[in-house]
C-alpha cells in the first residue's frame, strides 16, 4: 500500500474518532433541546468544521502533494465513511435502510450528502489554504505543505 494511502486511512481513523465523539455529544446535548432530525442536520455543519480541522492538521503529514492526489484522499475518506455509516447504522445499530437513506435525501431535509461533498474537498481546501494560492494546476506539487 503506498505511503499516501496508508496515511490517508490513518487520518480517516482520526476523523471517525472525532466524528464519533461529535455524535455522542450531539445525542447527549443537542437532541434533548431540538430533537433528533434537526440535531443531525446541524451536526452536518459542525461535523464539516471538525473534518476540516483534522484535514488542516494532517494534510502535510499525508504528503499527497498534488491536487489530484488530495482529491483522491478526500474521495477515499468519503468511500470509507459511507461504508462505515452503513456498517454501523445497519448492522451494529440495526437501523432500517430508510432511516440510513434519510440523512442523504435532500428532498426529505437530509444534508449528509453535502457533508460528504465537503469531506471530498477538505484535503484540497486545507492544502490550498496552507499554500495561499488557487492557481496551481492539478499536477503541480504543493511544495510549501
Amino acid at each position: 500500500m503506498p505511503r499516501v494511502v496508508l496515511r490517508a486511512v490513518l487520518v480517516w481513523l482520526v476523523i471517525i474518532a472525532v466524528e464519533t465523539a461529535h455524535g455522542v455529544l450531539r445525542t447527549l446535548l443537542l437532541v434533548p433541546l431540538v430533537g433528533d432530525f434537526p440535531a443531525r442536520r446541524v451536526s452536518v455543519f459542525t461535523g464539516s468544521l471538525l473534518i476540516f480541522g483534522v484535514a488542516w492538521a494532517y494534510v502535510r503529514w499525508i504528503g499527497a502533494g498534488t491536487r489530484l492526489r488530495l482529491l483522491g484522499v478526500g474521495l477515499l475518506w468519503v468511500v470509507l465513511t459511507v461504508l462505515f455509516e452503513i456498517g454501523l447504522g445497519r448492522y451494529a445499530l440495526g437501523l432500517s435502510w430508510e432511516r440510513i437513506a434519510e440523512d442523504y435525501d435532500v428532498t426529505r431535509g437530509g444534508l449528509l450528502g453535502f457533508g460528504l461533498l465537503f469531506m471530498a474537498a477538505a484535503p484540497t481546501l486545507a492544502a490550498w489554504l496552507r499554500c495561499g494560492t488557487a492557481s496551481q494546476p492539478s499536477t503541480k506539487t504543493f511544495s510549501t505543505l
